[in-house]
């Protein structure tokens, strides 16, 4: 595609498989760059390159999935392998802190049955007929935008395949080179998973640990429809701890998940990842394991972020060029790609600052350095 663009807009004949060489190249020089402000941070010879102090930051964190291919080969799918890549979305935001909670109540399309299907992935029945005097959940196309959300102002992105250490090592060096450390309010924001907390105790201490609603959400609804009833019933025990988790009573829900618990038994050790008792269980296990992570009053009264919304959009752009069935990488391909692609969609035009600024001439072969 670049080959073709270059030829039709530019005039100018290359090879897709040259812009592949090409761009593998200015990624490796991106992962350098990288890895030398990594080492500076952790020799606390750092400063930030951003003059100005943010009110309102997010560091928000998740990984994806590409496929990997055996080490001196060539090209093809030699010995593929499901390999998992990390990335990190630094985001400036604005937003006002406010007295009390600006949305006690949760919005109507976590009431719509079918959207709430869609956001967990989760197969949808008829909608029930509800019960016991419940209203009947709202219809939403799109949900509308509530004035307390905070609104993005800058975004920079760090992706990488390599291990946790090295990926936080990498975030915290972002951090510190945007001068994020000094805003007076911080989230990091991560979708519950153990390892995303040890890289906030281990770099981000200070900030706001802040699981993302929509997991939450999800694990709520799997454990109502685990719990077994009607759909009236499965519908209204959903409600009831979806409503609890918007408003910060998760105490309160995980006393119904385990009263539900008691009653349908705990699972044997030999029980189906599938079965509905494994099931209530990893909802439990979820909801305990982020119980202090899930103060939701309190973020939406500091204007901080609830969802994971940022990162989760910038992994599908990142996936968009390295993640397909016809994709297969290289270890060092993989990293240089992934720099480039972070520097391209990262709001500080770093990628055509890099390029600008490279050592030759573009009438002229490059020598070794």
């Amino acid at each position: 595609m670049a080959a073709r663009t270059l030829r039709l807009l530019a005039d100018v004949s290359i090879s897709g498989r040259h812009v592949g060489r090409l761009t593998e190249a200015v990624g490796a020089e991106l992962v350098a760059t990288r890895d030398e402000q990594a080492e500076a941070h952790r020799r606390r010879k750092l400063d930030a390159r951003v003059p100005n102090t943010p009110d309102v930051v997010a560091v928000e964190v998740d990984g994806g999935r590409y496929q990997c291919r055996a080490r001196g080969h060539g090209c093809g799918a030699r010995s593929p392998q499901w390999r998992e890549d990390k990335v990190a979305c630094l985001v400036t935001l604005t937003s006002t802190a406010h007295d009390t909670d600006p949305q006690p109540e949760p919005p109507a399309c976590f009431l719509d049955r079918t959207h709430v299907g869609n956001m967990t992935q989760c197969s949808v029945a008829r909608a029930p007929g509800i019960a016991g005097g419940a209203a009947d959940p709202p219809v939403v196309s799109s949900p509308e935008r509530i004035g307390w959300q905070p609104e993005r102002v800058v975004r920079t992105c760090v992706a990488t395949t390599r291990d946790r250490e090295a990926f936080g090592r990498l975030v915290g060096a972002e951090a510190k080179a945007r001068n994020v450390e000094a805003a007076g309010r911080r989230a990091f924001v991560g979708d519950g998973q153990a390892y995303n907390w040890a890289i906030q105790k281990r770099w981000f201490a200070e900030y706001v640990a802040v699981v993302d609603v929509i997991h939450v959400l999800g694990y709520v609804w799997q454990a109502a429809r685990a719990s077994g009833g009607s759909d009236a019933e499965q519908w209204n025990r959903y409600v009831r701890g979806m409503r609890g988790g918007w408003q910060g009573r998760v105490s309160e829900v995980l006393a119904e998940m385990d009263r539900e618990q008691e009653r349908i038994g705990e699972p044997p050790e030999d029980a189906e990842h599938t079965d509905v008792r494994v099931v209530l269980e990893r909802a439990r296990g979820y909801l305990k394991n982020n119980a202090d992570r899930m103060k939701y009053p309190e973020y939406r009264k500091a204007g901080r972020p609830v969802t994971s919304s940022w990162v989760e959009s910038l992994i599908k752009e990142v996936n968009y060029r390295v993640k397909g069935t016809e994709k297969f990488w290289n270890e060092d391909g993989a990293e240089s790609v992934r720099a480039v692609r972070a520097a391209v969609l990262s709001d500080d035009e770093r990628l055509a600052k890099h390029l600008a600024a490279r050592p030759g001439s573009p009438f002229y072969r490059r020598t070794a350095a």
